[in-house]
């Protein structure tokens, strides 16, 4: 059973605009080294355990790609510390960095940077951001431990993680209203369209 709460809390989100780009911030520590991280965010078989089933090489001039999903290109690559990425398009750029915390634990800080996403404002946060929450989840459980049937796509659909998908939407339309940057009719829009993709049947 997950806290749905509890996980959500462990994240620090942050969101901005500048021009035409909206750039997402998020911040979650683990209970791992920064070495055991690196190799679960770049090894497609441990990232199909806990991520999503991914093909590719995590190495400057490598790219991965997405089952059925997004791919991108390695724009640069420091093991175990930091890895650049193109996500989905070369107008979308991810970065993770990864810091070692007290003791065994790590931080973890996620950098997505969106050109002309289409939604005003910093309003597009909420079409990417629940998805990253959902991102960390996973490796927050890979890390704690998954059973070994434990299946990615399958978790993805299921009640517990549309709960789930539904709060972090809720989350983030406060976090994109405290950023001033979206009036409120466009973040209401922004944040229905966030539902129905990520818990579809919810309403604000």
């Amino acid at each position: 059973m997950i806290d749905i709460l509890e996980q959500l809390d462990a994240v620090q989100r942050e969101v901005s605009r500048t021009g035409e780009t909206v750039r997402l911030q998020m911040t979650r520590a683990y209970r791992a080294t920064p070495e055991e991280l690196w190799d679960a965010l770049t090894d497609p078989a441990r990232l199909a355990r806990w991520f999503w089933p991914t093909t590719g090489d995590f190495q400057v001039g490598g790219s991965f790609q997405l089952q059925d999903m997004a791919g991108g290109d390695v724009l640069e690559c420091e093991p175990p510390k930091r890895f650049k990425v193109t996500y989905g398009g070369p107008n979308s750029l991810l970065e993770i960095r990864l810091q070692p915390g007290p003791s065994t634990s790590t931080e973890l800080e996620l950098e997505h940077i969106v050109t002309d996403i289409p939604a005003p404002g910093a309003g597009g946060a909420l079409y990417v951001g629940p998805g990253w929450d959902g991102g960390l989840l996973g490796l927050a459980l890979y890390v704690d431990g998954l059973s070994p049937d434990h299946d990615p796509i399958t978790f993805a659909d299921s009640p517990a993680m549309l709960q789930f998908n539904e709060q972090s939407v809720r989350l983030w339309l406060e976090v994109v209203r405290a950023s001033g940057t979206t009036s409120e009719p466009d973040l209401l829009e922004a944040a229905q369209v966030s539902l129905a993709q990520f818990a579809p049947g919810a309403t604000l």
